[in-house]
């Protein structure tokens, strides 16, 4: 059984928001345990117990909050190496579209890179014109079904890539239409 963190950070509720959806999408997935945490609650041992990570963060100036950094910022010394090949992704929500979203992907996506994590980005168009190949990105609350539907895709293939690399089961990634929507 494949074990998912859903980690994040909220200052006006949107992130948390997104969170609940990833995790709606990771239980699609058969086999799954998940636990959500905010950043303020989270330690250490949620990161050791999963084998899947989806971070999501406000974008304060383009990359990832303070409070997020810092929860990484101490897990260096005590558990660099300790979670070296877990599965990681990311997820961001901001003022405004054009407001950093992808650059805090990223930003999260290279903290998780800097601790051994395998990341990834997912091809599939929820919608005309609308992708998530950084991770799932939002301006504001996720209201639109394009936006609820990406984040649970991102939590859904988080799932399948944990069912694929811990699980060994590779049957697990199909076909999800991903051209459907170009």
């Amino acid at each position: 059984m494949g074990r998912i963190l859903v980690l994040y950070d909220s200052a006006t509720g949107n992130t948390e928001k997104m969170a609940m959806l990833v995790a709606e999408g990771v239980e699609h997935v058969e086999g799954m345990e998940v636990r959500i945490r905010s950043v303020v609650d989270a330690r250490a041992e949620d990161v050791l117990w999963c084998n899947g990570i989806a971070v999501g963060t406000p974008t304060n100036c383009g990359i990832l909050s303070w409070k997020m950094k810092k929860f990484w910022d101490d897990l260096v010394e005590e558990y660099w190496g300790r979670i070296d090949g877990k599965i990681g992704c990311a997820f961001s929500s901001s003022g405004g579209w054009a407001g950093g979203n992808e650059v805090a992907c990223l930003s999260i996506l290279s903290v998780l890179m800097n601790f051994g994590f395998l990341v990834f980005g997912v091809t599939d168009y929820v919608a005309d014109k609308f992708t998530l190949h950084y991770g799932a990105a939002i301006a504001g609350e996720p209201r639109a079904e394009r936006e609820q539907e990406a984040c649970r895709r991102l939590g859904r293939r988080l799932a399948q890539w944990v069912r694929v690399y811990v699980d060994g089961e590779p049957d697990v990634i199909q076909d999800t239409g991903a051209r459907e929507h170009m």
